[in-house]
């Protein structure tokens, strides 16, 4: 699963994100909204106003949200011990 933290610099909820998955064990993709306006359009496209967005290949949200980011990492070990196991 890919996942990409729409970030932006000197925001407290973003830092904390980028840090809940990377103590999680969980790869992510890091997208600066200040530096790709492409990115910028994307989130606000989606209704989202403040950073960070993250985006899954099966959910997204904005701002720090630990429920979400636990659920991420236990889908991600399930499907890493699935594949392992077939």
């Amino acid at each position: 699963m890919e996942i990409t933290v729409y970030s932006k610099p000197m925001c407290v909820q973003c830092d904390a994100t980028k840090r809940a998955f990377t103590k999680a064990g969980v790869a992510f993709n890091v997208v600066d909204l200040t530096e790709d306006a492409d990115a910028l359009a994307t989130v606000k496209a989606l209704g989202y106003q403040q950073a960070p967005v993250v985006m899954t290949s099966i959910d997204h949200w904005a701002g720090f949200r630990p429920d979400k980011i636990k659920a991420t990492a236990a889908q991600m070990a399930d499907t890493a011990a699935h594949a392992r196991a077939v």
